[in-house]
């Protein structure tokens, strides 16, 4: 009896430990306005954190349509062991403006701009949660000195850079 409530004293302390722990905070703010008309359309990806859905996926795109009810249909594909993949949702806006709440099989989860080139040539795009982190363009690759820009970008929201997945579309 003596050992389990030792036992139970060392779970809730280690429990406690765990949360208490500082959490990494980032900044997942959204950019202060969207013109969805102009972020339809297609957009590659160019970096990305590993995520169960994308892993091992190459020359990733997303394309995004208005649709006339006002949801976006989005439709993002790539390849996977030389296999095209298809994976089909829809987005509707809330009311932060860069934010959009994307559905995929009935889960609907935050899709954050955060950062927006002026020409809509770029964006970085995150999530709620610090495990999701991705950098798209309108072309499939970047110039260096733009892509150096955005990763100073991410590490000033406090996104690790070191984990981003730079994603070949060759």
């Amino acid at each position: 009896m003596k050992y389990y409530i030792i036992f139970a004293l060392v779970a809730i302390g280690v429990m406690g430990a765990v949360i208490a722990r500082p959490r990494h905070s980032i900044d997942n703010r959204t950019v202060k306005e969207l013109d969805l008309h102009r972020y339809m359309g297609r957009w590659y990806e160019i970096a990305r954190y590993d995520h169960p859905f994308e892993r091992g996926m190459e020359r990733c795109v997303a394309d995004y349509r208005l649709m006339p009810d006002g949801s976006v249909e989005v439709l993002n594909s790539g390849y996977r062991n030389g296999k095209h993949r298809v994976s089909r949702g829809k987005a509707t806006t809330t009311s932060l403006p860069g934010e959009l709440k994307v559905t995929f099989f009935l889960f609907p989860a935050p899709y954050k701009v955060m950062e927006l080139d002026s020409a809509y040539g770029w964006s970085i795009v995150g999530s709620s949660s610090p495990k999701y982190l991705w950098i798209m363009s309108r072309t499939p690759t970047l110039p260096d000195s733009v892509q150096v820009d955005l990763l100073e970008r991410c590490k000033r929201r406090g996104y690790d850079i070191e984990e981003l997945i730079w994603v070949p579309q060759e």
